[in-house]
């Protein structure tokens, strides 16, 4: 396997970004650095109108488009919104997420949401680091119907996208990627409009957006509670710097959600119903999933582009039905469900990143220290040898790629729901929760769609099956046919 060395100790796992700084250590704990510099940090005040915790994704999303819409609308400048993270810019799951942009949900009102988000991918492709290279997924003859409908949402959602059953999904296949191995995908869905991203460049570019908006940016404090009135609605936001008295607070937390919501009053179990009536008496409300992901190098001379020398789109295949085998000859998976993007600028020359389906941990994790740095979190030792042997059986010029495994740290967890669909919803009439189960990356939208209803005062209709209450009116999702819960 392929070692890119250690240019310092531990820091192999480091991807360079300007100045980005080193871990440091914070109560004994070390902790991610932000994955972008960072620059002209304001001091805590002492109020706002709206707090945003959480430098990911969703609230740097949130606090961009909230600064803007307030401007526009004259309703507000970017100095009323306060955007609090411990570290900075993508120091959680978004500056360690794959990085694709899909549509792919056998949840059909997610649809609408990914619509939504990928209008703001397109909005600024160069400074959110968009690739719109499409996506490819793949199933075996028993996912064929649910293809179908996912298809028909999709349209209906104002997401078009091709579908290809049985010898057309093959010549489509093969129209790709001559080299593809059509054995057992039996459809293939294309969504012309998806991709993937750098999570390092849309860092820097919303961490760019919210200072020319204005937003105070308040990075090296971190949230250690809510202070909450006789009504439950938060007063103010305990931090490590000091109180700061909020009108609305969003929280964008990622794994750290379920302290958050712990704070906040949410339940930390519920009995979930679902539409054919039964009942899943106490479960929790948030389960942890370890991820397993990495990258691998390409070897001189092959590339991942397609027939007519374009960049590939991103490719998720699962066969459920259809075993992976590794050199020995032994079953390491009885399945086969990969996905994969060309990701130069993370594997730091031309190479690939994907994964697999999590792990399922539990109910009790220790998020901190968090991903690359966490001993307890990194992927499964058959994890490289899987990757590999999956891309192997899908195409001919992947066949012997396990020796360009890039050998370093691929740890992270994410917190999902109980049906992992994510929950965009107030736990307290003022305190707006963005969980979104680890679905994050790709869902820039929902900060959008959360500002325009901060802003306006009505939910956007994006967001709105996607509450707490679903769990007790039956309107609880789940209907998938899939080992996998990111679908």
């Amino acid at each position: 396997m392929t070692n890119i060395g250690r240019p310092a100790e531990g820091q192999n796992q480091w991807y360079p970004f300007m100045d980005r700084p080193a871990p440091s250590i914070v109560d004994g704990v070390m902790q991610n650095p932000p994955v972008v510099p960072v620059n002209d940090v304001a001091p805590l005040p002492s109020s706002a109108r709206f707090v945003v915790v959480g430098a990911g994704i969703h609230g740097m999303s949130t606090a961009y488009h909230l600064a803007m819409e307030l401007e526009r609308t004259g309703k507000g400048t970017g100095s009323d919104v306060v955007l609090i993270d411990k570290a900075g810019p993508g120091a959680g799951a978004t500056g360690l997420a794959c990085g694709c942009v899909r549509n792919f949900y056998m949840t059909g009102p997610l649809h609408a949401i990914l619509r939504a988000s990928v209008e703001v991918w397109e909005s600024d492709p160069v400074n959110f680091g968009f690739q719109q290279v499409g996506y490819v997924s793949i199933g075996e003859e028993n996912q064929v119907e649910d293809y179908v409908r996912l298809n028909e949402s999709q349209i209906a959602s104002g997401y078009p996208s091709d579908l290809y059953t049985g010898a057309d999904a093959h010549r489509f296949l093969k129209g790709l990627w001559p080299d593809f191995k059509t054995e057992n995908c039996d459809v293939a869905l294309h969504e012309h409009r998806s991709g993937y991203a750098g999570t390092h460049m849309v860092m820097w570019g919303l961490d760019q957006k919210c200072r020319q908006f204005g937003v105070q940016r308040v990075y090296g404090v971190a949230v250690t509670g809510y202070d909450l009135d006789a009504s439950g609605s938060v007063a103010a936001v305990e931090t490590t710097a000091g109180r700061i008295q909020c009108e609305q607070v969003v929280v964008g937390a990622g794994a750290w959600t379920p302290k958050h919501w712990e704070w906040l009053g949410g339940p930390s179990n519920l009995d979930v119903t679902y539409p054919d009536g039964h009942i899943e008496a106490d479960m929790a409300m948030w389960t942890y999933w370890r991820l397993l992901e990495g990258e691998v190098f390409l070897p001189s001379g092959v590339d991942y582009r397609t027939a007519d020398g374009r960049d590939g789109p991103v490719l998720h295949v699962e066969l459920m039905n259809t075993p992976v085998y590794g050199r020995d000859g032994e079953m390491i998976q009885d399945h086969v469900y990969t996905y994969t993007r060309y990701a130069a600028e993370r594997v730091g020359a031309p190479g690939l990143q994907g994964g697999t389906i999590p792990i399922r941990m539990g109910s009790e994790a220790e998020v901190d220290p968090y991903g690359h740095l966490s001993d307890a979190y990194q992927a499964d030792d058959w994890f490289p040898e899987y990757y590999c042997r999956t891309l192997g059986m899908l195409f001919e010029r992947f066949e012997d790629l396990e020796p360009y495994f890039k050998q370093r740290r691929n740890g992270g967890i994410g917190a999902f729901t109980p049906d992992n669909v994510p929950i965009f919803d107030h736990v307290a009439d003022n305190a707006f929760v963005i969980a979104d189960s680890n679905h994050g990356f790709k869902m820039i939208g929902v900060g959008k769609l959360t500002a325009s209803m901060l802003v306006h005062g009505e939910k956007p209709s994006e967001l709105r099956p996607f509450t707490l209450g679903r769990y007790a009116d039956g309107t609880t999702f789940g209907d998938r046919n899939s080992n996998c819960p990111w679908v």
